[in-house]
């Protein structure tokens, strides 16, 4: 028995040294999900409707097509529903409709290039599969006509977001653009929020009054957004946020996304659009005189005009200014980017299209930002913020907390 034991101990002490040698397995680190570039409004569909055009080709109209989407690295765009406030309380619904079928078929027509989505996993499946992500954002609340039902019909058919208001007060909630009359979200108002909730579809404060953001933000069991708003402290449209609102927008887990707009960006040239907009009004009262429903006669005409006329030029630095600003205020989590490509007449100088947004990394790069925190800023926080609405509605469905 001794003798065993003791050939068994010297059995180890010559052993043990080789194991001691070998290197202990470390598991191997999982590989970071691929950085994915978002761009949360174009309203490259209401440009498409009114002037159809070939997609997969390289265009010298208007900000996108998808081989510029594809030189300026953006993985995903929501493609804006946009309904004109003409159509308030007179088709609105039908309207919604029409734009969107044509979000679909805009990405059916080019499945080389693009797939539709309608989520998080939706996003990352195509980009995977090397393709681009087309989403669809409403662009307008009185598109639902006062109809929860519409509402839900919207989701259905592929909307996963909506902002309350357009520059137009609808029936429950108050924009930046036009005369209060709820005191911010009436009651319906609110209702629409947390069924926005319940779907999983991100609720838009872009264009709303300052009171209607704070009451979306107080109501919301979600995180908002705002697909296309920058500074106010840097450029005072009213349509902008304030750092009050950056605040707030934080507290609520939000992210807001800096449009790319000129007026929206310098007080200067929303000084000269406004000198603009006075000297041109009995020429554009003309062109509507011509063509009151405002079709593709009058829409040319207009842009003739402001293109007869142009703005000042800014730097497409001042989009990075708005970026730097809205993140020392808010945070790093809670800003993001929304062009607003096509659906603005003007562009900043060296930001003419979709194909230039490399530049805003490149930028942010320079003035100190890590690779981290701009992978944040140009997609992470907003695909953040659209799992965590996907989380709050499951557990809504569910009869969960939130």
């Amino acid at each position: 028995m001794q003798k065993g034991i003791a050939s068994a101990v010297l059995a180890f002490i010559l052993v043990a040294p080789l194991y001691a040698a070998r290197p202990a397995k470390v598991p191997p680190k999982p590989e970071a999900p691929p950085s994915i570039t978002v761009d949360t409004h174009a309203d490259t569909p209401t440009e498409f409707l009114d002037h159809p055009f070939d997609l997969g080709a390289l265009n010298t109209r208007g900000h996108f097509d998808y081989p510029r989407m594809k030189a300026g690295g953006l993985d995903a765009e929501f493609f804006a529903a946009y309904v004109p406030a003409k159509y308030a309380n007179k088709g609105a619904a039908a309207y919604c409709l029409k734009i969107m079928e044509t979000i679909h078929e805009m990405a059916d027509m080019y499945p080389a290039w693009v797939r539709f989505a309608t989520s998080t996993s939706g996003i990352r499946a195509a980009v995977a599969d090397h393709k681009r992500a087309i989403l669809i954002g409403i662009e307008g609340g009185h598109a639902i006509e006062d109809s929860l039902d519409l509402l839900r019909a919207f989701y259905r058919f592929g909307a996963r977001y909506m902002t309350l208001t357009h520059t137009n007060t609808n029936n429950w909630a108050d924009s930046s653009g036009d005369e209060a009359k709820h005191d911010g979200l009436s009651p319906f108002g609110k209702q629409v929020v947390l069924e926005m909730n319940r779907l999983g579809m991100l609720v838009d404060i872009s264009h709303v009054s300052d009171k209607t953001f704070f009451d979306a933000v107080e109501v919301s069991k979600a995180p908002v957004i705002a697909s296309h708003s920058s500074s106010r402290a840097l450029a005072s449209a009213p349509r902008n946020m304030t750092d009050d609102m950056l605040r707030a927008l934080a507290k609520n887990g939000g992210v807001a996304m800096v449009n790319f707009y000129p007026v929206f960006l310098s007080d200067e040239v929303a000084k000269a659009s406004k000198a603009r907009d006075e000297k041109l009004k009995p020429e554009i009262a003309e062109l509507k005189a011509k063509d009151p429903s405002e079709g593709p006669e009058y829409q040319e005409g207009v842009r003739k005009l402001m293109a007869a006329n142009p703005l000042p030029k800014v730097s497409w630095t001042v989009i990075v200014d708005h970026i730097d600003h809205m993140v020392k205020v808010a945070g790093i989590d809670h800003v993001g980017i929304g062009s607003d490509f096509d659906g603005i007449g003007e562009v900043p100088e060296g930001m003419e299209d979709i194909s230039k947004l490399p530049k805003i990394p490149e930028e942010l790069k320079r003035r100190g930002y890590s690779d981290g925190d701009i992978r944040k800023i140009m997609g992470d926080n907003f695909l953040r913020v659209f799992a965590e609405a996907e989380r709050v509605a499951k557990e809504m469905q569910l009869g969960g907390p939130s």
